[in-house]
């Protein structure tokens, strides 16, 4: 009899663990369906955790972030890593992420003297938006490729450039041209001002960059500031796997379209190579294609990005 009844108590605690641990039940709602009262139904589910009919475990996402970080520094030859946590796998929450976790890390690393490249778009511009007043001497601050559009489709160039400047106290350089001329000899006659040239170079002296990459699927910012026509569009969708400074390069990281590098004005890729510290912030399902091609071109070696996509990069 009394192993009866014991059977009897082991079936309903595992029928009220399921339905409370399952299916979401309370344990009011669950007292009633099972014609019991309240208090039997808390001892029920305590006789299941006791017994080994429910095990609880949990699953800190923090606990792994250093550990992805080692990871993706040891598979991709990289200084450093910063790997944030997101609670979803989703563009938006990511970029606020990662943005997040970059301006942490230059508050962390920023020092007297300093030279910052920067570029722009809406990466950029969620980092610039998070930074901290840091009381540095002698940092400045330099835009890396020209930030002027064709269309209404904000850059957010000046204003990243500004937020920049506020929050090391400085004044910002700005490369105040298209990114990309129509031609080639449009572009150097540009080139030739003096005043361009000396942004330029402040560029090149730059010790730190910071961008993001970018897409070549059908919404990219690039795409929509109205710098290409149709053909070209498609050429380097059907060629490119990302850009870094509005230059496009494959899967292997190597340039795509000579052509258009020609008239791209700002950096070189190859130089961001030569960086103390060059600082690649990106994360997203649709950014892992690119990143990935911009670590392959060792175009960074600093990456700071979420869970969801390092994982990404070490699941090849």
């Amino acid at each position: 009899m009394t192993d009866k009844i014991d059977l009897d108590r082991q079936r309903l605690s595992i029928e009220a663990a399921r339905l409370y641990y399952l299916s979401d039940y309370s344990q009011q709602d669950i007292a009633v369906r099972l014609g019991v009262s309240r208090p039997t139904v808390s001892r029920l589910l305590q006789h299941a955790k006791e017994n080994g009919f429910v095990r609880i475990t949990i699953a800190d996402p923090l606990e792994d972030l250093d550990a992805l970080a080692t990871e993706l520094t040891r598979k991709f030859g990289l200084q450093t890593a910063r790997v944030c946590y997101s609670p979803l796998n989703d563009y938006r929450e990511i970029r606020s992420r990662v943005a997040a976790e970059a301006a942490e890390y230059l508050d962390e690393t920023i020092q007297d003297g300093d030279i910052i490249g920067i570029t722009w778009g809406t990466t950029m511009h969620a980092l610039a938006l998070g930074l901290r007043h840091k009381p540095v001497r002698g940092v400045e601050i330099v835009q890396l490729k020209g930030g002027v559009s064709h269309s209404q489709v904000p850059t957010y160039a000046a204003e990243t450039a500004n937020l920049f400047a506020e929050a090391f106290g400085t004044v910002a350089r700005y490369l105040p041209l298209p990114v990309i001329f129509d031609s080639v000899e449009l572009k150097r006659m540009v080139e030739e001002d003096r005043h361009i040239q000396r942004i330029i170079e402040l560029g090149r002296q730059a010790n730190v960059a910071v961008f993001t990459v970018g897409t070549v699927e059908e919404d990219a910012l690039l795409f929509r500031l109205g710098y290409f026509d149709e053909p070209q569009r498609h050429s380097l969708q059907k060629a490119g796997a990302g850009d870094i400074c509005s230059r496009f390069f494959d899967d292997n990281g190597n340039i795509c379209s000579e052509e258009i590098n020609a008239r791209t004005v700002g950096i070189d890729l190859s130089e961001l190579r030569r960086k103390e510290r060059s600082i690649l912030v990106a994360g997203g399902p649709r950014k892992i294609r690119s990143i990935r091609a911009a670590l392959a071109g060792r175009y960074a070696n600093t990456l700071v990005t979420d869970q969801f996509t390092a994982l990404a990069l070490l699941a090849d």
